[in-house]
């Protein structure tokens, strides 16, 4: 009976076509809202490297002066300064180590007609690669050797490799940037974790684009590049770069990945040692403790979803709400328009449970064509919110569990929003609705 009530479903789509697309236009703006917010705080919410978020690490050591700190204290920065990074780098602990921070280039193109690029790019340690799971589409990451004497090498990605020679394999082959020839050791394939944990730089800089080339930490330490992000700096610096490495100012990342989740204490007792070394030499003298967070903690420690995000859900599913309600009294101006048939059909031998399963499944019907037009809403949607919001294009997308969701959320909503209407098909009375007609 099921396919039966279902076609019938269908056939009653076109019984009354003002009221029936009425019901669908309010299911289906009501599904897409929600679903739309829904998508934004699942993609903004999504672990990033699964494989590995419980056994990657970025430690917070608070080197902040004791000047008017209090124990409970927030830490001053997200970062750590060259001194601690070049340190842990030197050190033993962990699978793989690696120091980053941010940098913008200007890349001479191979055709001297075609001018210069803008790009945006990092430094980082050889350990990167495989720490990250980057995966490779020439080449590959630079040696040991270049990584340890800073060489001028370069690894590009994928869009700056085509926008330089094309589809061309440019392994070999030189790329001049900041006035210097580079050595490009390999091409990165399409590779753009969301979010960008590696690397904070604000929650819109979480979902900014991909890095457009990668260079040796110690090659950037060696050439002076200055950095592309935030700073902090207790105490002034004295001039010049060393000076900048000599102090206490924050412009670095340090990530490190363990061999299992089970060693987190023994990395969090390798930093108490470190510290406390360092606090007989004079340094850390707020003696705060020392921070540790895996990928999931370190989001949820930089409010990568942030309220806003969670009320907008939250509205949303209001909104729904007010939209079932709406269905509720159109389904209940529908069946009552049908009062007479059901009354025959009562006549005729048919049980309330039939006539509400019935109901119901036609109920269900509209709940599906309100998903697909829900599907094409949500796209709408997505899109206008990419457009208000740039940084949030690259999360403004659904995936099929998001369009698995659509469908479920409407029918279902459709399914509750025809319950009292179809409860109340249930009541008529044959008798009376056959003396009436």
């Amino acid at each position: 009976m099921f396919s039966y009530y279902s076609w019938l479903g269908f056939r009653s789509l076109r019984r009354n076509p003002w009221l029936t697309g009425l019901m669908i236009l309010i299911l289906s703006v009501g599904v897409a809202a929600s679903v739309s917010t829904l998508t934004i705080l699942h993609m903004m919410s999504a672990d990033p490297i699964p494989e590995k978020s419980t056994k990657l690490f970025i430690p917070i050591l608070d080197n902040g002066p004791a000047n008017d700190y209090k124990p409970g204290d927030r830490y001053i920065d997200e970062q750590m300064s060259y001194r601690d990074v070049h340190a842990l780098l030197n050190s033993a602990i962990g699978k793989y180590r690696t120091g980053l921070y941010g940098i913008s280039a200007l890349i001479e193109m191979p055709r001297k007609d075609l001018g210069v690029i803008e790009v945006e790019g990092m430094a980082a340690s050889r350990d990167f690669f495989p720490m990250m799971q980057v995966p490779m589409l020439y080449g590959e990451r630079w040696s040991v050797a270049d990584d340890k004497n800073g060489a001028d090498v370069v690894v590009l990605s994928r869009k700056t490799s085509e926008k330089m020679f094309g589809k061309e394999n440019p392994v070999g082959r030189m790329a001049t940037m900041w006035g210097r020839s580079y050595l490009i050791a390999g091409v990165m394939d399409t590779w753009r974790p969301l979010p960008r944990f590696y690397r904070f730089n604000g929650r819109g800089g979480a979902f900014m684009s991909e890095e457009s080339f990668i260079v040796p930490f110690e090659s950037a330490i060696r050439n002076q590049t200055p950095h592309s992000g935030g700073m902090s700096c207790t105490e002034r610096s004295g001039p010049g770069w060393q000076a900048l490495l000599d102090s206490e100012c924050t412009w670095l990342t340090f990530w490190v990945e363990m061999n299992s989740a089970s060693e987190r204490g023994q990395l969090a007792s390798f930093l108490d040692a470190y510290v406390s070394e360092q606090q007989k030499m004079g340094r850390f003298q707020r003696r705060a403790p020392n921070l540790l967070f895996d990928v999931h903690g370190w989001l949820q420690e930089l409010k990568i979803v942030g309220n806003d995000e969670k009320m907008s859900v939250w509205l949303a599913l209001g909104f729904l709400m007010l939209c079932m309600v709406n269905t509720i009294g159109l389904l209940l101006a529908k069946f009552s328009r049908r009062a007479a048939e059901i009354g025959v059909r009562r006549a005729l031998g048919a049980s309330r449970r039939q006539i509400f399963f019935q109901a119901l499944v036609e109920t269900g019907v509209v709940g599906m064509v309100g998903a697909f037009s829900g599907i094409l809403l949500s796209v709408l949607f997505l899109k206008l919110i990419s457009l208000q919001a740039g940084y949030l294009k690259a999360v403004a997308r659904m995936d099929w569990e998001m369009l698995l969701l659509t469908v479920v959320m409407s029918v279902v909503a459709a399914l509750l929003a025809g319950l009292l209407p179809t409860w109340r098909a249930c009541q008529i009375t044959p008798a009376i609705q056959l003396k009436s007609q």
